[in-house]
């Protein structure tokens, strides 16, 4: 049986990675092993971070929330739980966009969070 060559497909292959690698520093960018190698991880990174951007997202939102309620005497965790004490079902996303952009309508929030807490007490 006649030896087949790679040829085509081969280069084919090649030429796709170090397309994808194109950018990167020294011969990460010439060389198809080190390229392979660096492709690879970059891939892994990418996907890894694409799910963590969801938790760095939260985590923003959250240090956002809490900023806003501490200039109106309230802590993060006492105020989530006054809205939910309120029936406010507001996610964190919303109330810090509110919390950013309209200072006088979280305020209204953190009253009606404190109210619901003190009802609960009494």
């Amino acid at each position: 049986m006649p030896r087949v060559k790679g040829g085509t497909v081969a280069r084919k292959r090649r030429k796709k990675v170090l397309k994808l690698a194109k950018g990167y520093f020294g011969s990460k960018h010439l060389l198809y092993k080190t390229a392979h190698e660096q492709v690879m991880k970059s891939l892994a990174y990418a996907y890894r971070d694409r799910k963590k951007r969801k938790s760095n997202f939260r985590k923003l939102w959250i240090t956002r929330i809490n900023a806003a309620a501490r200039m109106n005497g309230l802590s993060y965790s006492r105020l989530m739980n006054g809205l939910k004490h309120a029936g406010i079902e507001v996610n964190r996303k919303m109330l810090a966009d509110i919390a950013v952009n309209d200072a006088s309508g979280f305020t209204q929030l953190c009253e009606q969070a404190q109210s619901a807490l003190t009802s609960k007490q009494a």
